[in-house]
């Protein structure tokens, strides 16, 4: 009960946007009911309603769109944004309603789930409203902003019985369910250490997306912009393009290189390592070192975690260097090398189990042998095995590839990272309590 309590309490607190605003006024007629009651039968569509609709959430709910058409599966129904322009531009390729208002989504008993690809500072705000109003989620990730924001979506996805997956495409790839196996039967020996990274070297890689220089809280008609409520539970502040724009340079509503890129390295580690785990002690490094413009997020980052079985994870990166570090396993019997090429997005058409030849056992050898072994892996598309995992899982109510609780695992990590960048401190995690701080309990 007191769970429940505070959640709601958090719901009621987590933003101020309410306040001023009034109560969201339908743009679809009457208020409808707020709970989605309907059962979906095998041969109706999934009717879905996205929320953010700008450079990612206008791709993602593309890919919704070509899996509905492939199987008749899903269907936009209503879109929304706070930019008139987007918003306008995503209700005429769908063919759908349109807001500036996502409460008016959240709202309709027609949509049974939403996407969220809004900025992250939004994200737990919107999944957790949908989830109370029976939605069920595609949440982009970074799953949130905060850890606490972690732990309230999680108990909510438990008390709701919502269905919740993490929209890191990445961990749809063959090669990471394969790798779960190999560790599982024991073919690494005991896990020492995961490490990968995450490079890039462009402008446009270090998220200084194209600004609309009429776009604004005064614009005009397509141009107009709902700063009040893009601000949301984030500090107030007067109308300011780069950040609207180019929100991941800036810690109010992003945590950089951690929370939009190293995500796809730590998900699928998770989902690799056999079960998703907690780190518990983090620290984290970096500077900016080339991109000295308005940004407060490093360009370069790096982050080490340790966790309580024994093992740890080391990610590298930078946005002003492409040369990517081989993502890898290593065991103390063998290493397995996941992506050779670095790049954990890109498809890699084999896994390698490398024995370490000096120390392997006769045990070892007999069952696997002493030379590399390479593992297949078939070539697919990500993104729609992603998409279409989550609409299988709103009909048979299975737990995604992506779920709430390997996500909340994955975002502890990067969450720490940063929060130990900002402070100059490493980091320790009391999982019993979800607590941070600096003080190493034995």
């Amino acid at each position: 009960m007191s769970d429940s309590v505070n959640r709601r309490h958090f719901l009621k607190t987590a933003t101020s946007v309410g306040a001023g605003l009034g109560a969201a006024t339908s743009a679809f007629g009457a208020r409808p009911s707020k709970m989605s009651n309907r059962v979906i039968g095998a041969n109706d569509r999934i009717q879905i309603g996205v929320i953010g609709v700008g450079g990612r959430g206008f791709y993602v709910s593309r890919e919704f769109a070509k899996a509905g058409e492939a199987g008749n599966s899903c269907q936009i129904v209503a879109v929304c944004d706070v930019y008139e322009k987007r918003k306008q531009r995503a209700a005429e390729l769908h063919k759908c309603d349109g807001t500036l208002d996502y409460r008016e989504i959240v709202n309709r008993s027609d949509v049974d789930a939403v996407i969220v690809a809004t900025p992250d500072h939004w994200h737990a705000k919107i999944a957790l409203d949908a989830l109370d109003h029976g939605k069920d989620v595609y949440l982009e990730k970074p799953m949130c902003h905060t850890i606490e924001e972690a732990r309230r979506l999680v108990e909510t996805v438990r008390e709701t019985k919502r269905i919740l997956q993490v929209g890191s495409q990445t961990t749809s790839g063959e090669q990471w369910h394969k790798a779960k196996k190999v560790i599982a039967d024991g073919m690494l020996g005991d896990l020492i250490m995961s490490q990968g990274s995450y490079h890039r070297n462009s402008k446009e890689g270090e998220w200084n997306w194209p600004i609309d220089a009429n776009a604004g809280p005064e614009g005009k008609g397509e141009d107009y912009v709902d700063w009040k409520m893009w601000l949301g539970s984030a500090p107030k502040r007067a109308w300011n393009a780069d950040r609207f724009f180019r929100f991941r340079k800036y810690w109010d509503y992003s945590g950089g290189i951690a929370t939009d890129l190293f995500y796809h390295v730590v998900a699928p580690m998770n989902i690799c390592w056999g079960e998703a785990q907690f780190p518990s002690k983090v620290t984290a490094i970096g500077n900016i070192a080339v991109f000295k413009d308005e940004r407060e997020v490093p360009d370069t980052f790096h982050l080490l975690g340790e966790y309580p079985k024994g093992h740890t994870i080391v990610l590298s990166s930078s946005m002003a260097n492409s040369q990517h570090v081989p993502g890898l396993i290593r065991g103390h019997q063998a290493s397995l090398i996941m992506v050779e090429h670095g790049q954990f997005e890109r498809y890699a058409p084999y896994i390698t189990v490398k024995p370490e030849k000096r120390v392997i056992s006769a045990e070892y050898k007999a069952k696997w042998g002493a030379d590399d072994i390479q593992i297949p892996v078939e070539e697919g598309n990500m993104m729609q095995t992603h998409v279409n995992n989550f609409l299988t899982c709103i009909r048979t109510r299975a737990k995604p590839t992506l779920d709430v609780e390997t996500g909340a695992r994955a975002q502890v990590l990067i969450s720490m990272a940063v929060q130990s960048y900002r402070q100059g401190r490493v980091l320790y995690f009391d999982e019993k309590n979800w607590k941070v701080s600096d003080k190493h309990k034995a």
